[in-house]
């Protein structure tokens, strides 16, 4: 799941901030990154003490939890996760409401980029959801089989994070048809790390 941009910026267009590991004793950082989940994407976790396990699962193994941080206010938290010897996912990505636009979201994709290239990765991929009550994609509402590819192939972005991702040179490499009920698929987007 993503979210890095909607609604808008309420701070100014230049804002100071840190990127660090997150702490696994930083409670505090883990309640503000819970009721970032909640705000960002409701219903995905029923209770905040659901968020705050989510935010301690990207705390374990070798994952990588990285949050942008200004002075103790959390801008935005990132999660990767190594799922193959050469792949990682990003899990998840989500910025602060009043920082949305303004580099934040960039600046944690690429700062996970870094982190996981230096750990052998290959490519870095991410789902993110066709969920909404309205379209994000071209593929949001359709029956996507038997040619859940060539949908894929075609896609268009009409509200959706994915456009932000393709910014940052990421492409549309998958979908899971129906993920999210019928019509709502999960759009799989990578990266490669590596040198050319």
């Amino acid at each position: 799941m993503t979210r890095e941009r909607q609604g808008a910026a309420a701070m100014p267009a230049a804002i100071p901030f840190t990127i660090e590991d997150l702490r696994p004793d930083d409670e505090e950082a883990i309640d503000q990154i819970a009721g970032l989940l909640m705000r960002a994407f409701p219903g995905w976790k029923e209770t905040e003490e659901e968020a705050r396990e989510e935010v301690r699962e990207s705390l374990v193994d070798e994952n990588l939890s990285l949050v942008a941080r200004q002075d103790d206010k959390i801008l935005g938290w990132i999660g990767g996760i190594p799922t193959y010897d050469y792949a990682w996912e990003l899990h998840p990505l989500v910025v602060h409401e009043d920082a949305r636009g303004l580099g934040v979201g960039t600046a944690l994709v690429a700062a996970l980029e870094e982190r996981v290239r230096a750990r052998g990765a290959l490519t870095l991929y991410l789902g993110t959801d066709d969920d909404g009550d309205e379209p994000g994609t071209s593929l949001w509402g359709k029956d996507l089989y038997p040619e859940p590819l060539a949908h894929a192939a075609q896609i268009e972005v009409i509200n959706h994070p994915a456009s932000f991702y393709r910014r940052l040179g990421y492409t549309v490499i998958g979908v899971i048809p129906d993920a999210n009920g019928p019509g709502k698929p999960d759009i799989i987007m990578g990266k490669r790390l590596a040198a050319e």
